[in-house]
């Protein structure tokens, strides 16, 4: 029983935390919203027995201490009961928002619809799930101040009756654990996957608290003895670390039992060793990377298990250099190497970015949450993988959708704002040329989810293209699409046939029934109406079909450009004197040129130029594997193109293949030589090792093809290595 002494003692403990990790005056904001909390709820009780404020109490601790939030998250955590159903006198809205400002409002307001989501299932319905994606698209503070109330009731699940526990499992199993692992809580995470297989497999989880209790001398004879060496080698190069074991949790431990069916004396990787650096910023790469190679001098490292966090982080923010290494008794024993800083990021998210460039809950902190809004909802970061850990998707073969004056309109599974359009009206579709989803701007080919509100933009100039077809999913758009396409390819034939008619007379070439026939059979077409409409929609260039009639004669690079690109992107374009050939700036900041990722050219190389369709001009190595067939197939689109001489240094992507014999120290070698030179970032490494022998590659950025062959060469020179060469 919670006494009113030990509810002052509670938060007394959250102040003197909050006086050392929050901003300037934030104090007696937090005491105020505590007093406004016990006018409220006073001594009353959840159903389940708790006394309200202290579950508050709770919720605001793990927010300040475990998640790192600041002052306004505080003031939430202790005000999201005030509004509690079964109270008799609930808080004011407008007291709220008057007395501790708007953002905490909103977030209030977030937390009420995930609240509304009810109890039932975690088989979400549809307009339940539709409310969560409503709720996930607003203030992230929302979620994971939902996910810091959720590990409360976990710790106290014992407090509630069997049905209720039950489902509490499920949702936070299916939602919650996921979500916190998603945004990089990942101490959150782990325990409230431990709990809930405390409750879901009870014997499961006591076997292996049992035996993780049974080997804890033995783990800890192999940690010193591992360490040992470690230790005295860093000390001797004077780094100031840390180094402890980390124990998988209970939940990673079993559900590797589970999925590789192996007993727990099986399980190879039990625990992990952290190397923890205090370092500044300027030094922590290279820092962790000097350590690195410590380690692999030390024990033999399986080239396989390195995985690099540092030079490109994950997307929720985790930073750390994981390798694996062959210990004591010959054990396999994962190490990892980070900073005070990356292990901060690691232990509570993405919320210690803002705190250690000392930022307030104001601008830092408005950047960070939208970041995190930009990992649930941009599809390049697999949002689709992401709402499929919920295990939501009962209704996986359609989705809900709001029109703008929020009309509910449902779609098939997959629909894009095409679809969409064409739902609402087929001369809306016809002319769609994007939208905006959740107020974000967005192509036709957009694909829809759950709760988007969608707007359509329209133009005039729009008309449906045949590959539209490929964008949508319903029989409803496909149909409008095809009806569209007959009346308009009539049209674009009629367009067609003008325009090549135009273009003989000007070649002063005879348009005449043979001419027509060449034409049909070059491109493989039975009918003159399909040569004109391909034609017309620029499937089908005119300098190609004069290629047919004119003998080839040698025309200036500016001049095959000018037939190729329009006139307003040729003025920004840089051509020689003699104008043979196009000038490509290092900077590469010209929106119509870029560099071909089949062959990465980079600044010094042999170049030239091929013009694409709808892309710009690609910038090939003379070498390119590509090369030849580019010019065999389309000689017409192939231009000169040089260098042009800077002093100004960019970085370029370049792919190297490894090869050697398989020696201790080579692959740390080979890592100890790119991050000493500091024009060089690694973007990745993948090295195989098989017989005595390894290969692999590696993708890097360098500045010019003088700074790649010097590398090159600093790597053919590392004992062990017999072969470096360029990728194509």
């Amino acid at each position: 029983m919670e006494t009113e002494e030990s509810i002052e003692g509670k938060f007394e403990e959250l102040i003197e935390h909050c006086k050392g990790s929050c901003e300037k005056g934030a104090i007696p904001a937090i005491r105020k919203a505590f007093e406004y909390c016990k006018s409220i709820l006073g001594n009353k009780k959840f159903p389940h027995g708790e006394v309200i404020i202290n579950h508050s109490l709770d919720v605001a601790h793990i927010i300040a201490t475990e998640i790192g939030l600041g002052a306004s998250s505080v003031i939430t955590g202790l005000l999201h009961n005030v509004m509690y159903y079964g109270l008799e006198q609930k808080g004011d809205p407008e007291v709220i928002k008057k007395e501790f400002g708007e953002p905490v409002t909103v977030i209030l307001e977030g937390m009420a619809k995930i609240n509304a989501l009810g109890t039932d299932t975690v088989d979400l319905h549809s307009e339940n799930y539709r409310k969560l994606l409503l709720a996930l698209a607003g203030d992230m503070r929302v979620i994971i101040i939902k996910i810091a109330d959720r590990l409360q009731v976990m710790r106290n699940l014992d407090m509630y009756n069997p049905e209720n526990r039950k489902h509490l499992v499920n949702e936070t199993s299916h939602l919650y654990a996921p979500l916190a692992h998603r945004l990089g809580l990942y101490k959150a995470n782990s325990e409230l996957q431990d709990l809930c297989l405390r409750f879901q497999k009870p014997d499961d989880y006591n076997y292996v608290v049992r035996r993780l209790a049974e080997t804890e001398t033995e783990r800890a004879n192999f940690v010193a003895e591992f360490v040992k060496p470690i230790e005295e080698k860093l000390r001797s190069k004077g780094f100031d670390f840390d180094m402890k074991a980390r124990t998988k949790s209970i939940f990673s431990i079993w559900n590797k039992m589970k999925n590789k069916k192996v007993s727990f004396d099986e399980v190879m990787d039990i625990f992990a060793i952290r190397v923890i650096l205090n370092s500044s910023p300027e030094n922590e790469k290279s820092d962790c990377w000097s350590v690195y190679s410590i380690v692999t001098d030390e024990y033999q490292a399986n080239p396989e298990r390195l995985r690099d966090w540092i030079t490109i982080p994950k997307s929720n923010g985790y930073e750390s250099l994981h390798t694996t290494v062959m210990g004591p008794q010959g054990k396999w024993v994962e190490v990892q190497i980070r900073t005070q800083r990356m292990n901060e990021i690691a232990e509570k998210g993405l919320a210690a970015h803002w705190r250690y460039k000392g930022g307030n809950e104001s601008k830092e902190l408005d950047e960070w949450l939208a970041g995190i809004r930009d990992i649930l909802e941009n599809p390049e970061m697999n949002i689709v993988d992401f709402i499929d850990d919920f295990k939501m998707n009962a209704y996986k073969d359609e989705i809900f959708v709001f029109t703008p004056k929020g009309d509910l309109k449902k779609l098939s599974a997959g629909a894009t704002i095409l679809d969409f359009a064409y739902d609402i009206h087929s001369d809306l579709g016809d002319k769609c040329i994007g939208g905006m989803v959740n107020n974000k701007k967005v192509t036709l080919k957009h694909k829809l989810n759950n709760g988007d509100y969608v707007s359509v933009e329209i133009s005039n100039n729009q008309k449906p293209k045949i590959d539209w077809l490929d964008y949508v999913v319903t029989s409803k758009a496909k149909n409008k699409i095809r009806t569209s396409l007959n009346e308009d390819k009539k049209r674009e034939a009629a367009n067609g046939k003008e325009i090549i008619t135009r273009k003989f007379k000007n070649w002063k070439i005879t348009l005449d029934d043979e001419a027509i026939r060449l034409m049909l059979r070059h491109f493989g077409f039975k009918l003159a109406v399909d040569l004109y409409y391909n034609i017309s929609i620029g499937k089908i260039e005119p300098l190609e079909i004069k290629a047919l009639f004119v003998e080839k004669k040698k025309e200036s690079t500016k001049v095959k450009v000018e037939e190729l690109l329009p006139g307003d992107d040729i003025k920004k374009l840089s051509f020689e004197s003699s104008e043979d050939y196009l000038y490509i700036d290092n900077n590469l900041k010209d929106i119509n040129y870029k560099l071909a990722q089949c062959c990465k050219p980079v600044f010094g190389d042999e170049i030239f130029g091929f013009v694409t369709v709808g892309e710009g001009i690609k910038i090939h190595r003379k070498n390119c594997p590509n090369a030849h067939q580019l010019i065999d197939r389309f000689p017409y689109r192939v231009i000169n193109a040089k260098w042009k001489q800077t002093t100004h240094k960019n970085a370029f992507l370049a792919s190297l293949y490894i090869s050697g014999t398989d020696q201790a120290r080579v692959i740390s070698d080979i890592s100890s030589v790119i991050a000493k030179d500091i024009g060089v970032q690694m973007q990745t490494i993948n090295i195989r090792s098989e017989n005595g022998a390894f290969e692999g590659n590696l993708n890097i950025f360098v500045h010019d093809l003088e700074h790649l062959d010097f590398l090159i060469s600093k790597l053919r020179n590392i004992k062990g290595v017999t072969s470096v060469t360029r990728g194509d």
